[in-house]
């Protein structure tokens, strides 16, 4: 029987972090198959394009992602809790990053929908439906922080994308300043969003 190939997972791995740390416009075909290690007959039997390479590569890291949140926003952790982790979490793993490369580099999701959105149609709908489902957890999380007499919004979708909209701001000023200072304050100024005045221990 013959070894099995890891070239699809490489080349999914490769474009997402040339993307990340440099730009979608970019990157090439023949800098992704470099990175992977995977010959350029080798992209084509498994993409048609690059844009059908990113999206599948997003797809499957976000669902490697999901567990991750499912955890953090578990209904066993106080809601509260859940989201000041969510950008406690976001800063430990820009700290880890900045160490690795040498920079900053904010939301992939935000960066890459900002520079491909006139351009390529189902990446850009996979972007926003990924977005979508992020905001989704802190919609439920709002929820159940305003049911238990936390805070007050009754409209936790719309609050939800209040938050979301400042979490992917905080993030993009990061990257473009290549500083961490902006995402330290985060978890608190997510508070005070909520008409929470002082952050819960996390």
């Amino acid at each position: 029987m013959g070894r099995t190939s890891d070239a699809k997972e490489r080349l999914m791995a490769a474009i997402l972090d040339l993307i990340w740390a440099g730009s979608y416009g970019t990157t090439t075909i023949d800098q992704i198959c470099e990175k992977a290690g995977v010959k350029k007959g080798s992209f084509y039997y498994f993409f048609k394009s690059k844009a059908d390479l990113a999206v599948a590569a997003l797809d499957a890291s976000w669902q490697e992602k999901r567990a991750e949140l499912d955890a953090l926003f578990s209904a066993t952790v106080p809601p509260l809790e859940r989201i000041q982790r969510y950008g406690g979490l976001c800063l430990e793993k820009q700290e880890q990053l900045k160490c690795e490369c040498g920079f900053v580099l904010g939301c992939p999701l935000f960066t890459l929908g900002s520079e491909i959105c006139t351009q390529e149609t189902e990446l850009r709908a996979k972007v926003e439906e990924i977005l979508e489902q992020h905001r989704r957890y802190l919609e439920t999380a709002i929820r159940d922080a305003h049911a238990a007499g936390l805070i007050q919004a009754p409209d936790a979708a719309a609050k939800s994308r209040v938050l979301g909209a400042y979490f992917e701001g905080v993030l993009t000023q990061a990257r473009i300043q290549n500083d961490l200072a902006p995402l330290r304050e985060m978890p608190q100024g997510m508070m005070e969003l909520l008409g929470v005045p002082e952050a819960v221990p996390a």
